[in-house]
């Protein structure tokens, strides 16, 4: 399956990898937001599981990546870092009860983690799994209206 960047197995990143595409992605953002002339400092990444993975990512590597992210059923992308100073960093989590693939703890450390290094982190449960939910869309809209509009 496709992804944005090389997994070693089910849920093990290949954290060299990772952090090779997260860079790219940064710089994919700062050419676009210069060709195309939107602010860079205003974007606010969406992702899904590997979308997820790779802008949570994005915030671990760099503090001024993004404006904020909403993150469905994201994993830990990497362990034993210092993140940087994410104070102000607004964040949504959706995440499933019942997620095989991103269980509850591994959701519960992220945020942890995000949290010590200074985000904002909201996190929405839903009961099902590794599904996107109409309710986690919902619970994400809403967030997104009352963090940034």
């Amino acid at each position: 399956m496709p992804r944005f960047f090389k997994r070693l197995a089910e849920g093990v990143f290949d954290e060299e990898d990772l952090m090779l595409r997260t860079k790219e992605l940064g710089d994919f953002l700062n050419k676009a937001a210069n060709d195309y002339g939107f602010e860079r400092n205003n974007v606010v990444a969406i992702g899904y599981s590997n979308g997820a993975n790779i802008a949570g990512n994005l915030l671990f590597q760099d503090p001024k990546a993004l404006k904020g992210a909403a993150l469905f059923h994201p994993m830990v992308p990497r362990r034993g870092i210092d993140l940087p100073d994410l104070s102000g960093t607004p964040v949504f989590i959706g995440a499933g009860i019942n997620d095989p693939i991103c269980k509850p703890g591994e959701t519960k450390e992220l945020a942890g983690m995000l949290e010590n290094a200074g985000a904002t982190v909201d996190i929405y449960w839903d009961n099902y799994g590794h599904q996107l939910t109409r309710q986690e869309i919902e619970k994400a809209k809403n967030w997104y209206v009352q963090t940034f509009e």
